[in-house]
C-alpha cells in the first residue's frame, strides 16, 4: 500500500495539499487571540510566502508522522480515517508538533524562532482544534488523489 506522502505528497496533489494547509492555517489564526494574530501577521511579514514555504518543506515529515496513524486505521479502526485521528487529536498534535519543534531549534529565521517559542505552550491546544478539519482536508485529498 501506497504512503501518504506517495499519495498525497506528489504532484499534482501535493500543491493542493500544501494550498488547502495554507488556508487552515489561516482560518486558525483568524479565530484566536490578538497575540497569536499579531504573532503570524509579524511570521508573514518576514517574507512574501513563508508560510506557504514552511508548509511545503513540513509536509512530508507531518505525513510521515502520521503515516502510523493511518496505517492502524487501515487495519482495521472504526469510522473514517478523519473520526479515527480527530479521536486521537492529543497524540496526533504532539506527533505534528514534535515536527515544528525539530525546525524551530534548526531555524535561521530568529524572529519565526522567537514568536514561535513564544507561542509553544498554547500551540498544543490549538493544533488539538484543528486536528478535525486537517482529518478532514487529508481525508479529501487522499480521496481525489491519483492512484499511486
Amino acid at each position: 500500500m501506497a504512503t501518504l506522502v506517495e499519495r498525497i505528497g506528489v504532484d499534482p496533489t501535493r500543491a493542493k495539499v500544501v494550498a488547502d494547509c495554507v488556508q487552515l492555517i489561516d482560518n486558525t489564526v483568524k479565530s484566536k487571540g490578538m497575540v497569536l494574530r499579531a504573532s503570524y501577521a509579524t511570521i508573514k511579514a518576514i517574507k512574501r510566502g513563508f508560510v506557504t514555504q514552511v508548509v511545503e518543506a513540513l509536509l512530508d515529515d507531518w505525513l510521515g508522522k502520521l503515516q502510523p496513524h493511518h496505517d492502524k486505521w487501515a487495519a482495521g479502526g472504526a469510522g473514517t480515517f478523519s473520526e479515527f485521528l480527530t479521536a486521537r487529536s492529543d497524540d496526533v498534535a504532539e506527533d505534528l508538533l514534535a515536527v515544528t519543534d525539530e525546525r524551530a531549534e534548526k531555524t535561521s529565521h530568529t524572529t519565526a524562532k522567537k514568536a514561535y517559542l513564544k507561542l509553544r505552550g498554547s500551540a498544543k491546544t490549538n493544533v488539538i482544534e484543528s486536528i478535525p478539519d486537517l482529518a478532514k482536508l487529508i481525508e479529501h485529498h487522499l480521496a481525489t488523489a491519483p492512484a499511486a
